[in-house]
């Protein structure tokens, strides 16, 4: 049992992660070896976010002190946050990534859109993070929009091999 300090000192560190937070992503990590949380933590700390197991209680102190008016205790199992400076396109494909590989996508328990004060919910964080990253997707576009062009010019390429010179 933690004390009265300890408690404290974990609120403390929350509140400073929320400062620099945009979004907060909760995950159920039951069933997650160390190992795998350990993997995790690795790759979100390389996009600027941060796994932290806090008590659903002082959580919900956490997010009540800030003005959210959000539930964590709604969730059943032992719960991990994800702050998280970048925006959900960001953040979603490692996270979606990380639970794919482990075969746990229902482990996403959803999240929290802390500038747009709305709750996401995991379907939404799961569907985000099966997308292509933006790269890809702009040269998809870009396909698209050369392929009419590129037809068009092969048909005037056969069709002046057709026209016989005078």
């Amino acid at each position: 049992m933690k004390t009265k300090a300890q408690k404290n000192k974990e609120l403390e560190k929350g509140a400073e992660l929320f400062k620099k937070s945009e979004l907060l992503v909760f995950t159920d990590f039951n069933n997650v070896k160390n190992e795998d949380i350990r993997r995790l933590r690795r790759e979100l700390k390389k996009l600027g976010a941060q796994f932290l197991v806090i008590k659903k209680r002082l959580l919900n102190v956490l997010l009540k002190e800030k003005g959210i008016d959000f539930d964590a205790r709604k969730f059943k199992a032992s719960m991990g946050t994800i702050f998280s400076s970048a925006g959900i396109e960001e953040i979603s494909a490692p996270i979606f990534k990380f639970f794919k590989e482990l075969n746990l996508q229902e482990k996403i328990l959803g999240g929290y859109d802390i500038n747009g004060k709305f709750v996401i919910e995991p379907l939404r964080i799961i569907t985000i993070g099966q997308l292509p990253s933006r790269e890809v997707l702009l040269s998809q576009l870009l396909g698209m929009i050369a392929a009419p062009i590129r037809s068009f010019l092969y048909v005037l390429s056969e069709k002046s091999k057709m026209v016989e010179p005078r």
